[in-house]
């Protein structure tokens, strides 16, 4: 799959010294949106859960409520795997132009839903380019992002999933106030936010160029050379002259793409240990983020008696939480480094989830006292689910980094995501706090066995280069790559 002669560059390296500027600001900002989007999605469903549950055209019953976000999510996984794969073919800038349309569309139509099967099959196109932007936003934001800020920012990134978390939850106290608007009316324009947004993100992605590390690969050489070149002028003239380039260039003999059969003899003889550990880290935190998120609106509602109006005054100390936790948290996945501090999110994540599934059993808690227990627990399981796709963007060669995140992201989400809205949905419908305590118990199990396995088989990558890590497939010289 040669597609030009062998070649010496120090793109890598060109990128990795550079002083963080405006331009970083940029990509983050730009890229970084994908997650805020997401979390207005997920908390809009969750928030406005109960005013569509008892919406009169929809007439959605709990469980089917759980089973439109396992809609979303099943989107979500295929929308992964198509777009991550075309994205490692086709480039980084196309794809991440493509899924922000996907989901405009998508989500502008969800209000517009009638029953309950458009309004699945609407919140399905939602969540595949939701997942086709994971995709292709993770792997351009740490190829463009330097090594030393790389943990950090990704990291950062993550956690504004709960900016957007945030945004739909005020959005749902004004847009279900009866005294402001008809509810049947306010969820619907509910999900014209994310539209609106993506219209700006649109503009902005204009300014963000195709990955450098990604031409290089692919033999364009010249093309690669440019744009870091005009990288290097922006954030000179932002920061002043810049630090000399320093170690050894990288050789490639560059290819067209990669065949699966390449990506699964990498993932599964190569890196078997990696694969696992991505596996186990994507699935765990999805199956807990994912069960409490998209029903806590029903718990409120059934168990509290909480109005379905006054949902969203319950979402914003979450969202504020789990924010907080990749914001405080991050700095410290590059200075002590990522295997002792994945494995302490995830552990203190899940004990902190069972202790609060008994409470809850036992009757112990307030609506509030239950909402400042999650609070405290996802500022922990923020960081660590932001940390999982760090890890599995980190793990694997440059050529199939877009197509192993949607890999992980697609088993972790159809392992732990699908299952745990649809579960809990039948858990709350049942009526019974044991039941749902047990389903709690799970959850924490899981993020238990996730800390144990990240203390087992995690590795070192804070402060080093991609390509340092995980060696390219195209890679011309001696493979020292850690296993």
């Amino acid at each position: 799959m040669s597609q030009t002669a062998t070649f010496e560059t120090q793109i890598p390296n060109r990128l990795d010294r550079l002083p963080w500027g405006r331009f970083h600001w940029l990509v983050v900002v730009a890229l970084g949106v994908t997650w805020i989007l997401d979390g207005l999605e997920v908390t809009l469903v969750g928030s406005l859960a109960g005013a569509i549950h008892q919406s009169p055209a929809l007439r959605l019953t709990e469980t089917q409520v759980g089973l439109t976000a396992s809609a979303y999510l099943i989107g979500a996984v295929g929308g992964a795997l198509f777009f991550g794969w075309l994205t490692d073919r086709l480039g980084r800038k196309k794809l991440f132009t493509l899924t922000v349309l996907v989901y405009l569309v998508a989500t502008i139509a969800t209000g517009l839903s009638w029953d309950f099967w458009s309004f699945a099959f609407f919140r399905f196109l939602t969540g595949a380019g939701i997942g086709g932007e994971y995709a292709a936003v993770n792997s351009a934001i740490q190829e463009l992002i330097p090594a030393r800020r790389r943990g950090t920012t990704d990291l950062a990134v993550n956690g504004t999933f709960w900016a957007g978390a945030g945004m739909g939850a005020g959005a749902s106290i004004f847009l279900l106030n009866p005294a402001v608007i008809d509810p049947e009316l306010g969820w619907r324009l509910a999900f014209g936010i994310g539209g609106a947004l993506s219209l700006s993100v649109l503009l902005l992605r204009r300014w963000i160029p195709e990955s450098p590390r990604w031409l290089m690969t692919h033999g364009r050489k010249e093309e690669a050379e440019k744009i870091v070149g005009d990288i290097e002028a922006w954030v000179a003239r932002d920061r002043g002259p810049l630090p000399p380039v320093e170690g050894a260039p990288i050789r490639l003999n560059p290819r067209s793409h990669t065949t699966l059969g390449e990506v699964a003899s990498t993932l599964f003889r190569t890196y078997p240990r990696r694969a696992v550990l991505g596996v186990v880290l994507m699935a765990c935190q999805a199956f807990c983020y994912n069960a409490v998120f998209f029903t806590y609106a029903l718990v409120l509602t059934r168990f509290y008696g909480i109005e379905a109006a006054h949902i969203g005054w319950f979402m914003l100390p979450f969202a504020l939480g789990n924010l907080a936790g990749p914001l405080l948290l991050g700095p410290l996945f590059d200075s002590i480094g990522r295997k002792p501090m994945i494995t302490l999110t995830y552990a203190l994540a899940g004990l902190l989830m069972a202790l609060t599934g008994w409470a809850f059993a036992a009757g112990l808690l307030s609506a509030w006292q239950q909402t400042l227990a999650w609070t405290v627990i996802f500022f922990f399981a923020s960081a660590a689910a932001s940390a999982a796709y760090l890890t599995v963007g980190e793990s694997f060669p440059l050529e199939m980094r877009a197509m192993g995140i949607a890999l992980f992201y697609a088993i972790g989400t159809g392992v732990g995501g699908v299952v745990g809205p649809a579960l809990f949905g039948w858990l709350i419908q049942g009526g019974d706090r044991t039941h749902i305590m047990w389903g709690y118990l799970l959850g924490a199990a899981l993020m238990l066995l996730a800390a144990f396995t990240e203390w087992t088989l995690g590795f070192a990558a804070e402060r080093r280069s991609l390509e340092d890590v995980a060696r390219p497939l195209s890679h011309a010289g001696e493979d020292s790559t850690l296993r």
